[in-house]
């Protein structure tokens, strides 16, 4: 792993805080992120998992003739597997992505790109495999997961050229995913989670049903979590350009209700469903922001 790098999406200062701290992964068959990968696909490893009965054909070498002496009958040694984690860093480049308000210094997508750059830094540490997917009314980058600090390079790289693109399409493509992602692996999802919500929960769950791993980093500007516009007459979407005109008051209530609905619906189907959901506001450091979450989900999993 290189000493410095010329990335901006890398932050050494932020990443020093977070490195050694668990992103454990609970229902990965691949195993748990923390210093040794456990599998429950029994091979022939490190750590004793089990005993079975002994069939022609398996090495001689796995016998437990202790067992053998007390019982008078061949077992086999079963093991726990250590392999890595797969990784895909699922990142929202839609128009919305591209908003920031006067409160922020960093876009939406910028945070995001932050987040999963380091994210990515943290995998490739622990030498696991992280691929990258790109989307907005489909995937538009893809990147599939590996080791090694040249393919970090590669997906730092991606990270930099990534500009707002189309409308969302989180629901849609997300089932897509979820369909041609054929092994088991860690999701995570870092988008603004502009959609209908009712489709979106059904295409996180989508990804469960597949047996992955999900985490949804809900990226959204502190302006949109509190409105604190009192002079607006005309709100712009911006990713089909329609135009609203209202009275600012009012539309604050109706916002702030829906806003409420929306995120009280998401969080739900998300617990329901066993999918870690964070509301990453961006405003906060990301560094603050992941090392509090990760340091969570260690807590969870000791």
């Amino acid at each position: 792993m290189p000493a410095t790098t010329q990335y901006k999406y890398l932050d050494p200062e932020g990443l020093s805080r977070l490195k050694n701290l668990t992103l454990a992964a609970r229902l990965v068959v691949e195993g748990f992120f923390s210093g040794m990968h456990k599998s429950p696909h029994k091979g022939f490893s490190i750590e004793f998992a089990e005993h079975r009965e002994y069939t022609p054909g398996i090495d001689p070498k796995h016998l437990d003739w202790r067992v053998f002496g007390r019982r008078d009958k061949l077992y086999v040694k079963q093991y726990e597997e250590e392999t890595s984690l797969r990784c895909y860093l699922l990142l929202d480049k839609s128009a919305s992505m591209g908003y920031r308000s006067d409160q922020a210094k960093l876009t939406k997508l910028e945070y995001g790109s932050f987040l999963a750059a380091s994210l990515a830094y943290l995998m490739a540490f622990q030498h696991d495999t992280v691929g990258l997917i790109t989307y907005d009314t489909g995937v538009r980058d893809r990147i599939p997961p590996r080791q090694g600090p040249a393919h970090l390079r590669v997906l730092l790289k991606k990270l930099e050229d990534t500009e707002p693109g189309d409308e969302t399409s989180l629901s849609e493509t997300s089932h897509q995913l979820a369909e041609n992602i054929k092994r088991r692996a860690l999701v995570v999802v870092i988008s603004d989670l502009f959609d209908d919500a009712d489709k979106l929960v059904g295409a996180l769950k989508h990804f469960r049903h597949k047996k992955h791993e999900v985490i949804v980093l809900h990226t959204l500007d502190p302006a949109e979590v509190t409105f604190p516009f009192d002079d607006v007459t005309r709100i712009e979407d911006m990713e089909n350009r329609r135009e609203v005109v209202s009275d600012p008051r009012a539309f604050r209530k109706s916002y702030l209700e829906e806003l409420e609905k929306f995120l009280g619906k998401v969080r739900g189907a998300c617990c329901g469903s066993q999918i870690d959901y964070a509301l990453a506001e961006t405003d906060k450091r990301f560094d603050t922001f992941l090392g509090t979450y990760l340091a969570r989900r260690q807590m969870m999993n000791v």
